[in-house]
């Protein structure tokens, strides 16, 4: 769990990414973009020793070669972010591979490979685009949200491979999924698995926050409601709504005010005022790591797992947008890693440098022998229950006065990707980088979020 000197303060940022996509236009977007063997400024060395010792340990890095992949890792995903909304309909997905983080780009045009490489990336001509294969994982989803799918637990959209892929114990159960849910096996790939996913809580006591004076799961990341409302969220597993909380010295803590499992793996807990929210992931022992915003991190980057049972691990990310089947239930939108984790890690932080991903959910394997891990979005849950995360310094809390706004569709603390249109007074507005909206960066103030349409 996060102790309270390890819990956090402030707002998602998306200064690095703001810093990095500014300039990647319609109109500039097909020009080259600078050396993208020149890491962007992200905070990367402010990274916590604790962080650097478990990157060592798990990806072979020393401290400067950590700080440069993070630095190349955050770059390329602005280059990204600019390259999916240029590409469009075409767009087949992207990737980080290597410790420089070098960028491939797919598409199903061969005409968009001259656009891709001037950005700096790799171009791949592919059959089917990323549309396409979410649509047929979303079928899928459909079914499996209904009826469990024995003999399937995890479901992904593979950017290498260009498929959906299927992990199942038996051919058989697979075939009859997708026979069920109407997909074609034609963009599926089946790939034999004894994985049993589980999620990470036990009611074994430690080190962390207790629901209930029983079960214990780990503190995600703290945030803000409102203008005074202090807390954290975590996994939805870990607990529902009214259960109380106590933190790792088993003093009185808070409630679960929300929960959302199976479906998706989230939830919020309220806290009282005895508990000081701190922009900060526990170290345990190493040194904090601090949180300065919730940028996503591209498939193939490095990314960094703290849990009150086994401490930090890292690993990369595999696959976004990922299906897993557990006892409970099924869970979709989550993000497969290689991370290890163990009971009691659930809800527990995933970050990527100073950028927020998720909260653990669950997995297969141990720390021990290795496993997967699967991570639950910190963006959507932060939309879900209104929150703001707590980032670096003081959290700007929203507007308390919402008649001064001019009026409009685009609204703080809600997540925007590339393409979305907004209103706001009598202009349009076209978001140019996914971002959760905070205060105060209105589409007119923020040109490197919002182009005026």
């Amino acid at each position: 769990m996060l102790r309270r000197r390890a819990l956090a303060a402030c707002t998602a940022t998306v200064a690095v990414g703001v810093l990095a996509l500014a300039g990647l236009t319609d109109s500039a977007s097909a020009d080259p973009a600078p050396d993208l063997r020149t890491p962007t400024a992200t905070g990367a060395e402010q990274l916590s020793p604790g962080l650097l010792k478990a990157m060592r340990r798990d990806l072979g890095l020393n401290a400067d070669e950590a700080r440069s992949r993070i630095g190349h890792e955050t770059r390329a995903a602005a280059v990204a972010a600019g390259l999916e909304r240029s590409l469009g309909a075409d767009f087949a997905g992207a990737r980080v591979s290597g410790d420089d983080a070098a960028l491939t780009v797919a598409t199903t045009d061969a005409s968009d490979a001259a656009r891709i490489r001037a950005a700096g990336a790799r171009p791949v001509v592919v059959e089917h685009s990323r549309a396409e294969l979410d649509t047929a994982k979303a079928a899928l989803d459909r079914f499996a949200l209904r009826r469990a799918p024995a003999g399937v637990p995890v479901r992904y959209v593979d950017m290498a491979t260009n498929r959906v892929v299927l992990e199942a114990v038996r051919t058989s159960a697979a075939d009859r999924l997708l026979a069920d849910a109407g997909v074609s096996r034609d963009v599926v790939t089946v790939r034999q698995s004894v994985g049993q996913p589980r999620t990470f809580a036990d009611l074994r006591g430690g080190d962390a926050y207790y629901m209930n004076g029983s079960g214990r799961c780990s503190i995600g990341f703290p945030v803000k409601r409102g203008s005074g409302q202090s807390g954290f969220v975590s996994a939805g597993h870990c607990g529902t709504p009214g259960v109380g909380t106590s933190g790792y010295n088993q003093q009185a803590q808070g409630s679960f005010q929300g929960s959302t499992f199976p479906g998706r793996d989230y939830s919020w807990v309220a806290t009282n005022t005895s508990w000081t929210p701190r922009a900060l992931v526990n170290g345990y022992g190493n040194g904090d790591v601090t949180v300065t915003g919730s940028t996503e991190a591209l498939e193939g980057a490095a990314v960094c797992r703290s849990g009150s049972t086994t401490g930090w691990h890292c690993g990369t990310v595999q696959q976004r947008n990922t299906s897993v089947t557990y006892q409970e239930g099924t869970v979709s939108g989550v993000t497969r890693t290689n991370v290890c984790a163990e009971p009691g890690d659930s809800g527990g932080s995933f970050i990527s440098g100073s950028q927020a991903q998720g909260v653990t959910s669950g997995g297969s394997g141990n720390c021990s022998q290795g496993g997967t891990t699967y991570f639950q979005p910190v963006n959507p849950a932060l939309q879900a229950y209104g929150l703001t995360l707590v980032t670096n310094g003081t959290p700007t809390d929203p507007p308390t006065d919402p008649p001064t706004e001019p009026g409009g569709t685009w609204a703080a603390g809600t997540t925007y990707a590339a393409g979305d249109v907004v209103t706001y007074g009598s202009d349009s507005y076209r978001c140019l980088q996914p971002h959760v909206a905070q205060p105060g960066w209105t589409p007119p103030n923020v040109p490197a979020l919002w182009q005026h349409v």
